[in-house]
């Protein structure tokens, strides 16, 4: 799903001063698919998981200590939103079969995701949330948060769309939410887990190349947070051309790692000299890494094109490629199903004030 799988990288430019925190919340309900639970319910902050909860566990799993922490502090925590998960899980079982009605389907495989949550940059104070929900793949509706409205980018969420921006009050509860009660608790879950969260870890950053036709690629790895700038440059001035920007990934261990290839094939090894590769990264200093030919680790049996003329076939390219799969998500709570059934949609997608937490007591506030 393009909008709910797309990672958001939080830096502007180059400028690293601030950060842009964030607490997201994933539902994600399936039929059909026997290898993965019909309901799971995943909690994250500045994109680190802190707790779990799926149809087959039926119960809160905790993924952080200063999470526990936080749950000792309030000893109704797992109990409630334990409670409050289960619900969820019923009510996106019913939802996801209304959205095969609507969308003229009698089986196979189906997942309906949604993801919700708040943004807060720590320097100047300033707010941003989402609501996005997807079927099978697509987008399906989503908040924008400026104008109060639904977007519906397929024609079966229409009539929700129509519906729900006529509810101009719903939408200002939304807007609340969004704007302060959500900014509130991701504040709140800086502030227990501030030790683990709002650290640095400085990258260790290589030079690699496959062959000597490859691209040279500057490797960051073991940085955190995963807010990152890396660049080639040639004679202190930034390049875009020749240039391959890789996403950043995570490590097992919770630091990140990012790729920039530069391919060199036009460029006389004489003048190698003039690249560096520069990482920006807020709260250290910025490191650049000269385009030293003997500081190139490579896959053909030595260290660097200048190198010893050892035997070093055993360094090969050190990426980690995390392999951490998180379907984005979905769910809202179903409403009364005594509707009819052209309003089932409707209803199941729009959250239900019954289970509503407050921002005083719950983990997951919804408006209300």
């Amino acid at each position: 799903m393009k909008a709910l799988i797309g990672l958001l990288l939080l830096v502007s430019g180059h400028g690293v001063s601030s950060v842009i925190h964030s607490l997201k919340f994933f539902y994600t309900a399936s039929s059909g698919v026997s290898s993965f639970p019909e309901f799971v319910d995943v909690g994250m902050v500045d994109e680190v998981q802190f707790d779990y909860y799926d149809s087959n566990i039926q119960r809160i799993v905790l993924k952080q200590a200063w999470v526990d922490q936080l749950a000792r502090d309030d000893p109704d925590y797992l109990e409630r939103n334990t409670g409050i998960a289960r619900g969820h899980q019923q009510e996106c079982k019913a939802m996801i079969d209304t959205l095969k009605k609507r969308f003229n389907q009698t089986g196979g495989a189906h997942i309906y995701q949604r993801m919700y949550g708040c943004e807060w940059d720590d320097e100047d104070g300033t707010t941003d949330g989402y609501d996005q929900y997807g079927y099978d793949g697509e987008d399906f509706i989503s908040f924008d948060l400026r104008t109060l409205t639904w977007i519906a980018p397929v024609p079966q969420a229409v009539t929700t769309k129509q519906r729900w921006d006529q509810d101009r009050a719903e939408n200002e509860r939304w807007k609340n939410y969004f704007t302060k009660e959500c900014v509130d608790w991701l504040k709140k879950h800086l502030a227990y887990g501030k030790s683990t969260l709002q650290r640095t870890e400085v990258p260790r950053v290589s030079l690699l190349q496959r062959s000597p036709s490859s691209p040279v690629v500057c490797h960051a790895t073991g940085f955190y947070p995963d807010r990152v700038v890396v660049f080639w440059r040639r004679d202190g001035q930034e390049l875009h051309e020749h240039v391959d920007h890789g996403e950043v990934l995570p490590n097992h261990e919770g630091t990140f790692q990012i790729s920039v290839d530069l391919d060199l094939a036009s460029v006389p090894q004489e003048d190698w000299g003039r690249y560096e590769c520069v990482v920006k990264l807020k709260g250290i200093e910025d490191i650049s890494t000269k385009l030293d030919p003997a500081l190139i680790r490579t896959n053909w049996g030595k260290t660097g094109l200048g190198g010893d003329g050892g035997d070093k076939s055993d360094i090969t390219t050190p990426m980690i490629i995390g392999s951490v799969v998180l379907l984005l998500a979905a769910a809202v709570v179903v409403g009364v199903f005594l509707y009819k059934k052209r309003n089932d949609v409707e209803r199941c997608t729009r959250p239900s004030t019954a289970s509503h937490p407050s921002t005083e007591d719950e983990r997951r506030p919804t408006p209300q």
